[in-house]
C-alpha cells in the first residue's frame, strides 16, 4: 500500500492591502520561512483570481506523509513564524488538506 501525500493548502487575507509593498513583504517572508522547514514539497504563494470568493492569497505545499506533516506542524521555525509573524498579519483564513483519492 503506497503513502498518501498531503496536500496542504492555506488562503487568507491579510490585515494591510492586497497588492501592496507590505502585502508582498509578508508573502516574501513566509516563504522564506516555510520553505526550507523539512519535510515541505512544492511550496507555492498563490493570489486570488476567482470572484467566487473573497480571499486573496494562498499557500500550497506537499508532505509525503502524515509524519512529515505533523514534523512541520511542530517544527520550531513553524511554531515561531505562526506566533510571531502570522497570527499578527493575517486577519482570517481556511486550511484545508487533501490526499489524492
Amino acid at each position: 500500500m503506497s503513502v498518501a501525500r498531503i496536500q496542504h493548502k492555506v488562503i487568507f487575507n491579510l490585515k494591510v492591502e492586497a497588492g501592496s509593498e507590505q502585502a508582498d513583504q509578508f508573502l516574501s517572508k513566509s516563504k522564506a520561512i516555510l520553505e526550507v522547514i523539512p519535510g515541505v514539497y512544492d511550496f507555492q504563494v498563490l493570489r486570488q483570481v476567482s470572484s467566487k470568493n473573497d480571499y486573496d492569497y494562498g499557500f500550497s505545499m506537499e508532505f509525503e506523509d502524515q509524519a512529515a506533516y505533523d514534523a512541520y506542524n511542530t517544527h520550531p521555525a513553524h511554531v515561531d513564524y505562526v506566533e510571531h509573524i502570522w497570527k499578527n498579519e493575517v486577519v482570517r483564513f481556511l486550511e484545508i488538506d487533501f490526499t489524492v483519492v
